[in-house]
């Protein structure tokens, strides 16, 4: 299948269907405005996924899934420089630090992360090549996209719904003035207790996302889940210049000092330059 073109007429969602319904076997790679990505298929099936250059061996994946700690972690990746994954995996099963399942389940979850967040791509150039796959040493998971793809547009309709509440993530956020609300005594979620500590006007949403690692539709729902809870507002940043709002049609002609044009006045010179057009 050579296939190429452009996210703007050809979605990721479009993209994946035609993947499933063809059975295709290869890879396709986006590169969008920021960074590129790439998932592999095999018989029209998800097995392999990676955003950008991100590190995505299988210490980083088991380590950002909360199954290794950061010093687990480093240990493995500095006496296992020359292991591949599916010879990493076996020897942490076989040490008894993580279980078939849970290389499995972290494995998806990495891969449908990545996918789920090209759904809101809508820039970026695409090519499907038949010819790239995984190397060999590579954890593939085959994946049905029948689910992916009625998941990603789910996620789509979320996504596009925050981007009309949070339409500018330059902006940035402060505690709402509410002498009532202790959020030490709050139940938040793992993720919004991340962002707590950068909620300044210094920081904007976007900052905030990249110190946090986080992509733009994360950073929206959780900030809209603050928002909807009164514990923060929008506040435009710090180093943000004020708008230079434009004078209003006339102000510029009247004299300073001058007294505001009668209403009557102004009515009766826009029927006579309604009926001067109309004379033309």
């Amino acid at each position: 299948m050579a296939l190429k073109g452009n996210l703007r007429d050809f979605s990721t969602t479009q993209l994946l269907n035609l993947i499933n319904l063809a059975k295709k076997t290869g890879t396709l790679v986006i590169e969008g405005p920021g960074q590129g990505a790439r998932m592999a298929f095999h018989g029209g099936k998800l097995i392999y996924a990676q955003m950008g250059i991100d590190d995505s061996n299988l210490t980083t994946i088991l380590r950002k899934a909360g199954k290794l700690n950061e010093e687990q972690a480093k240990a493995l990746k500095t006496r296992s420089t020359t292991a591949s994954d599916k010879e990493l995996g076996l020897l942490l099963i076989n040490a008894g630090y993580v279980s078939q399942g849970d290389i499995i389940t972290s494995i998806r979850n990495y891969m449908l992360d990545i996918v789920y967040r090209l759904f809101t791509w809508v820039e970026g150039m695409f090519s499907f090549e038949p010819t790239l796959l995984p190397g060999s040493d590579k954890i593939t998971i085959p994946i049905d996209l029948e689910n992916v793809i009625m998941e990603g547009t789910r996620r789509m309709r979320e996504w596009e719904q925050l981007v009309e509440e949070l339409p500018n993530l330059d902006m940035a956020l402060k505690f709402a003035d509410r002498p009532s609300a202790n959020i030490k005594k709050m139940s938040l979620t793992v993720e919004e207790w991340r962002i707590i500590p950068f909620i300044s006007p210094k920081n904007s949403m976007r900052a905030i996302a990249k110190a946090n690692k986080m992509s733009d539709l994360d950073i929206r729902r959780i900030i809209y889940g603050l928002l909807q809870a009164g514990l923060v507002e929008v506040v435009r940043p710090d180093n943000m210049p004020k708008p230079v709002l434009p004078a209003a049609p006339g102000a510029a002609r009247r004299p300073p000092g001058a007294a505001p044009q009668d209403k009557s006045a102004q009515v009766s010179i826009v029927n006579k330059l309604i009926a001067r057009i109309r004379a033309l």
